[in-house]
């Protein structure tokens, strides 16, 4: 495919921050929400990661699960560079469509950011890989259920993982319980795990793969994300490492709890990690026919 050609298959649409997104008509749904591509970046995933209070240990691993267009891992990387301009960073991108983070860069979507984030993603978007002293990255091009097996075989350990892909039900291979499970193995003890979702069926998978949750604050819309990680043992100062300060999970509320026993918090599944959507969905719609769970109309009829 000529260069022309894939950027012609993406059409730049502005957000109410006046960054670019753009609409993926395989998904039938834009990348970043309308109101704002660059500030979901730093709102939903740099911040809630804390990975500002990560760099400073010297060094921090991001796992960027639907790296897209590129916004999450350059907002990182800028967060952590402005507090600890030497700290080394080592970032692993998933993604399945190379010609997303290519069209980006040729539709000049990262125009006014700085020249050395621009030239990071350049080289990730055409090449898959960036280095320089402070910094390694890399990106994993195919089917993220086949990546994340081969990453978490590597060993990888993130501090911080950004779950971005299209929501649930336009994407649930992201989001089954055993795709969850497999992120959660590649996230460090003390590390924090970051997405825009906060749908119960996402929650119980987060839960299913023995992490604590909590919400992100609300960004252009009422509902928060979901912020997650392993708990923290309290009798353990700093998890017994001295140079790593534990960074706490703001706890979800009652409302939210109760939300994890209706039918919406059925999960996703994906036994063999090689389920198509629509078996996916069909899956669960047939648990949530046959269960005598609360509804969530039911719920939210309780709660409004």
């Amino acid at each position: 495919m000529n260069e022309m050609s894939y950027s012609d298959n993406f059409t730049p649409q502005q957000t109410q921050d006046g960054s670019y997104t753009f609409f993926s008509e395989e998904f039938d749904e834009a990348f970043h929400s309308h109101y704002g591509a660059r500030q979901e970046s730093y709102l939903k995933f740099a911040l809630p990661t804390q990975v500002k209070k990560a760099a400073g240990n010297g060094i921090v691993r991001i796992l960027d699960v639907c790296y897209g267009l590129g916004y999450n891992t350059a907002a990182a990387l800028q967060v952590i560079w402005e507090e600890n301009p030497i700290c080394y960073v080592e970032v692993i991108g998933l993604e399945l469509n190379p010609e997303v983070p290519k069209a980006a860069i040729n539709q000049r979507i990262f125009y006014d950011w700085d020249y050395e984030f621009r030239q990071i993603l350049t080289e990730l978007a055409f090449g898959h890989q960036s280095y320089t002293e402070r910094l390694k990255a890399k990106l994993l091009i195919g089917d993220a259920r086949e990546s994340i097996q081969l990453l978490h075989q590597s060993g990888f350990q993130a501090d911080a993982i950004f779950l971005d892909p299209f929501s649930p039900p336009h994407c649930p291979q992201l989001w089954t319980v055993e795709f969850i499970q497999k992120v959660a193995l590649c996230l460090h003890k003390n590390g924090l795990l970051a997405t825009y979702s906060c749908a119960a069926a996402v929650r119980t998978a987060l839960l299913a793969a023995g992490l604590v949750i909590g919400s992100s604050t609300p960004i252009g819309r009422q509902t928060p994300g979901t912020i997650a990680g392993y708990p923290r043992d309290e009798s353990v100062d700093n998890w017994g490492d001295e140079e790593e300060e534990i960074r706490p999970i703001p706890p979800i509320s009652e409302e939210e709890k109760e939300h994890l026993q209706t039918r919406a918090a059925i999960p996703y599944r994906d036994p063999q990690l090689r389920d198509a959507a629509e078996v996916i969905i069909m899956r669960r719609q047939q648990e949530q026919q046959a269960s005598v769970l609360e509804t969530s109309s039911q719920w939210k009829k309780r709660w409004s």
